[in-house]
């Protein structure tokens, strides 16, 4: 990786190349070019991408529109990077081998909403009952998410009630997705003991004690549910 001393010389070339007029140490911007009427272009120099460079971006952006990042080294996790960029309207330009390249031009962020995404984030605040996450202080402590409340009131119910049918769990547990959540058993709480009749898993009393959510004794299996 070459130095940041190193960068300035193959990113003054590349502009000239162009047709720019390149001085360094402008102002406190490391990099600046200049074509005649155009508006000026600032680059800043850093051996590697970080914080640091991007803060630098960002007040660069109140002199010219058109302000790039210049490193030594591709960033480990360049599709963020690229996205980051995109968003702060700034370029990206990589030294490698005493040249350096343009990968990115800058250029006004357009936002394009996900309709899908959004339509699962309002789906996820609807369904999910009160603010069960508020000051969650360990990652120990899964989401508790509107999935994971369902599942845990079809949990609540066949603890107390024993084995039932999938549809009278659903409207006795208020649980609209209780047959995908039986079916998926994503936590091993539920299990089939007949066609569409389901029981509750030492799994899913242990899941109850862990939420904090009153588990009866294990009642005896009678009469399934009709």
């Amino acid at each position: 990786m070459p130095l940041e001393s190193e960068l300035y010389a193959p990113v003054k070339a590349l502009l000239e190349s162009q047709g720019y007029e390149v001085k360094g140490e402008v102002r406190g911007c490391d990099v600046v070019a200049v074509r005649g009427e155009e508006p000026p272009v600032i680059i800043e120099l850093k051996k590697s991408f970080g914080l640091g460079l991007v803060l630098q971006a960002i007040d660069r952006l109140a002199m010219s529109e058109r302000v790039y990042l210049a490193v030594g080294e591709w960033p480990k996790r360049w599709k963020n990077v690229r996205k980051l960029c995109r968003r702060l309207g700034v370029g990206f330009i990589v030294v490698a081998d005493a040249e350096a390249a343009v990968v990115l031009d800058p250029e006004p962020y357009r936002p394009r909403i996900d309709k899908r995404r959004t339509g699962r984030l309002l789906g996820e605040h609807q369904r999910r009952v009160g603010d069960p996450n508020r000051g969650r202080s360990s990652t120990k402590v899964p989401v508790m998410t509107a999935y994971r409340q369902e599942a845990l009131r079809c949990a609540a119910v066949l603890a107390a009630s024993g084995p039932m049918r999938t549809a009278v769990l659903r409207t006795a547990a208020n649980a609209p997705r209780a047959a995908r959540i039986l079916l998926d058993d994503v936590y091993g709480w539920f299990e089939r003991v007949e066609r569409g009749v389901y029981a509750l898993t030492p799994a899913g009393r242990h899941g109850l004690q862990r939420h904090g959510r009153p588990v009866p004794p294990d009642p005896a299996v009678g009469e399934v549910g009709e």
